[in-house]
């Protein structure tokens, strides 16, 4: 529940393996900063379970971030099944095993969620090489998405195995080889969810698969000391930011009509649903 004055506290893990954190990191902060009454505090994995307990919202941006089975996976499924609010992005439904050295180059996903994929939504499988593709509306009657037309951007299309039900708000297509990923020959041409909702007990995830940035020097693992580049994919892209910024607003307020260009925070709304 909120606090004195309307006080919301938000949990924003952000950390893993092949991307930008640190500037995934600084551009949420920017935009949960937008409002005076949340006061966040910033962790890099699930390793502080505790933190939900007295938790309004959660924003995670990972990869390949696992929560361990027990007291951490039990605080996720806790957090949303009593009407917390959860704001996923991009990785965070990925379990990810590198290629073995000298082995083939080919990553495994791993079934290592647990129950949070159930209540994610989906769990990460595969997906093609970065490249442009078509980002369409599905639902474009939802204020979430409302006035976007379909647009394109350079970014990791997401294949998943999906948990439903889910409200799919924007979907993309793909059919063919993930080239590197063992589960990675996608043959149907099934809608591929981009961003969605998915109630879970009294609570609700909204999931946001766009987001990919990668600095320099964060594959170096993989045997890349200096890519030599920045990629910044979708941050660039104004369909992107507007859509983020709307979804920040959705997690903080709990409205599905938020407005971008809010010039002050909206009234708090508990999970429960109770204006404060």
């Amino acid at each position: 529940m909120t606090g004195p004055a309307g006080r919301l506290d938000a949990v924003l893990v952000c950390g893993g393996r092949w991307h930008d954190f640190d500037y995934a990191r600084l551009e949420l902060l920017r935009r949960l900063g937008r409002y005076p009454h949340v006061r966040t505090r910033v962790f890099e994995d699930y390793a502080r379970p505790s933190a939900l307990d007295g938790a309004d919202l959660l924003v995670t941006y990972t990869c390949d971030r696992r929560p361990a089975p027990g007291l951490e996976q039990s605080a996720l499924v806790d957090f949303v099944a009593r009407g917390g609010r959860w704001l996923a992005l991009h990785g965070t439904n990925s379990a990810i095993d590198p290629p073995a050295p000298g082995g083939p180059r080919m990553f495994r996903t791993p079934r290592a969620l647990g129950p949070v994929a159930e209540v994610l939504g989906s769990q990460f499988l595969a997906h093609p090489p970065i490249a442009p593709y078509r980002v369409e509306v599905t639902r474009p009657d939802h204020p979430i998405v409302a006035g976007i037309e379909p647009f394109e951007v350079t970014d990791e299309l997401y294949v998943c195995e999906l948990h439903g039900p889910l409200e799919v708000l924007l979907h993309a297509r793909w059919r063919g080889l993930c080239r590197g990923f063992e589960e990675g020959e996608v043959a149907d041409d099934e809608p591929r969810p981009v961003l969605y909702l998915r109630p879970y007990g009294r609570g609700s995830v909204c999931y946001f698969t766009l987001g990919h940035c990668r600095g320099r020097y964060d594959v170096q693992d993989l045997g890349i000391d200096d890519l030599g580049r920045e990629d910044r994919g979708s941050w660039l892209v104004p369909e992107f930011t507007t859509i983020l910024d709307r979804c920040v607003a959705w997690v903080v307020s709990g409205a599905l009509a938020p407005d971008p260009g809010l010039s002050r925070a909206p009234d708090p709304v508990s999970p429960s649903g109770r204006r404060m």
